[in-house]
């Protein structure tokens, strides 16, 4: 059970919101990271060897009946440890410590006074402000720990043991509003755990060449291709390794962007010069999707329609015994949920394979990675930037982007609407700098005025928003003149719709996609 890579830093995660973000900051700093649940046991991860160990916060206390707790046995293992805030709590608790609950939730911003400034708190300030989020706290250190440093209202904000690599802090570092954040776990990293920093993109190729032509060898794989950047990246990735030993499939659903199939074409087939099918099933998955509005129920019916095809499509190459998916970490932590059975919030489009009829082994290069990360990969693999820097879009597609029944007409509509929209981030800048944007068309009819003359039209919805890994997400604060200018146009331009709206809903509580 060892990792391929190098070094690896492990996460135990308690159920925080901010679990990813730890990943993300750890892989920022060079080290290759992995989530694993609290409950992660003591002999897999003595066959991990991970170069230190995280414990993420979580909304627990530590003190109840049931709360997630880790093995004692985890402090004898002589991994360096770094509990943050809930982590923090578990260390104390289990050792000795004493943490009850505090007489007012602390939430937000707070200096941190360092009391002892070396090792996990080197090359820091003092003060420096941190953010807080807990409602228990520390009221007594456990003994052989020392105190690092503290806040007004934390007297036990940072502690480690005195002879032991085992640190607790009762803030977040992996959050930007922790001014000095980087610094800390750069020095868990460097310092407290001796990593030398081997996660680079170059690396990870060259690490996953070598694997796929390993577990692929002479044989054929197939790739079913979205257009977008994971399964771009993927199918670039595996062409490398490979070569010709690969076919790309790629199936018009009829619900992509205005122009998306074309690209798609032109891409594959004079860039990158590979084996490349292309499949119009447009008219398949419309009929299949006449008069369904359920969402789920869409998802159900692409995905049954998708397999179908493909395997049709895949006919050609039936000795094919591979099957490449562009799935990525977030993926996998969205769709099966690594604290335990969870809420289904929305059937995932890449996780999950063809049917076991099929008898192909899956071959998921990216499933390791966040979406920057592919990113990266796909800039070293020299995918053109115009796939590379496209934003987010959803495997069943503009489906999810029109609530209520799909039409011909409705998909015209919001095409067209949407390319105005893009077309105008791109022209003032904001494109690259929002994660995710894309127009929505709403099943409800708006009445205005065009021409001195009553109209009962559609209405389109913008969205747009920032984000590090989709896990979280924040409306975008677009300037109101290019809100006005894509409203304008698409009214002007678009027949069918005379008012348009901005989303300003942040996720949680709301997705970002809208269905």
């Amino acid at each position: 059970m060892k990792t391929e890579y190098q070094e690896m830093i492990l996460i135990l995660d308690f159920g925080s919101q901010y679990t990813q973000l730890i990943a993300r900051r750890v892989r920022e700093l060079g080290v290759f990271s992995e989530i694993k649940p609290f409950n992660f046991s003591i002999r897999k991860i003595r066959e991990l060897s991970p170069r230190g160990i995280i414990l993420s916060g979580g909304p627990s206390s530590v003190y109840n009946k049931n709360a997630p707790l880790v093995s004692k046995e985890l402090f004898q293992l002589n991994i360096p440890i770094l509990g943050i805030c809930y982590g923090l709590q578990v260390i104390a608790h289990l050792l000795k410590g004493k943490v009850e609950r505090a007489e007012h939730r602390e939430y937000g911003y707070a200096q941190l006074i360092i009391d002892k400034a070396y090792g996990l708190l080197d090359n820091m300030k003092s003060p420096t402000t941190v953010w807080m989020s807990h409602g228990d706290k520390l009221t007594q250190s456990p003994p052989d720990f020392m105190t690092l440093a503290h806040t007004q209202n934390a007297p036990y904000a940072v502690i480690c043991h005195q002879t032991k690599p085992v640190f607790g802090i009762q803030f977040h570092p992996e959050v930007l509003h922790t001014v000095e954040g980087i610094t800390l776990l750069r020095n868990f990293l460097y310092k407290i755990c001796e990593t030398r920093g081997d996660w680079t993109p170059h690396a990870f190729v060259e690490s996953s060449v070598q694997k796929i032509r390993k577990q692929v060898g002479d044989r054929k794989v197939i790739c079913g291709l979205s257009g977008g950047v994971d399964s771009t990246v993927a199918a670039a990735l595996v062409y490398k390794a490979i070569g010709d030993q690969l076919t790309c499939i790629f199936v018009d659903n009829g619900l992509l962007r205005f122009g998306e199939a074309d690209e798609v074409k032109t891409v594959f087939r004079n860039y990158f010069t590979m084996n490349f099918v292309f499949v119009d099933a447009a008219q398949q998955f419309l009929s299949r999707l006449q008069g369904v509005t359920n969402p789920e129920q869409k998802r159900k019916i692409i995905g049954e329609v998708f397999i179908r095809v493909f395997e049709q499509a895949a006919k050609q190459n039936d000795d094919a015994e591979f099957l490449v998916q562009g799935t990525l970490y977030p993926d996998v932590i969205e769709s099966v949920s690594i604290k335990g059975p969870s809420a289904v919030i929305k059937t995932h489009h890449n996780v999950g394979g063809l049917p076991e009829k099929m008898h192909l082994k899956i071959i998921e290069p990216l499933r390791d990675l966040f979406k920057d990360e592919a990113r990266q990969i796909g800039r070293e693999l020299n995918v053109p930037d115009e796939i590379i820097s496209r934003h987010p879009f959803p495997g069943p597609g503009l489906a999810v982007r029109i609530l209520g029944e799909i039409t011909e007409k409705r998909l015209e509509i919001l095409r067209k609407a949407d390319k105005i929209y893009i077309e105008e981030l791109k022209k003032s800048n904001w494109y690259h700098k929002i994660w995710q944007a894309f127009a929505v068309y709403l099943p409800v009819k708006s009445v205005g005025v065009m021409g001195d003359e009553r109209t009962y039209d559609s209405v389109i919805a913008l969205r747009a928003v920032t984000s590090e890994d989709a896990m979280t997400a924040d409306w975008a604060k677009l300037p109101h003149d290019i809100l006005s200018t894509v409203s304008n146009r698409i009214i002007n331009e678009v027949s069918g719709v005379n008012r348009v709206v901005y989303d300003i809903s942040s996720k949680p509580p709301s997705t970002i996609e809208w269905e």
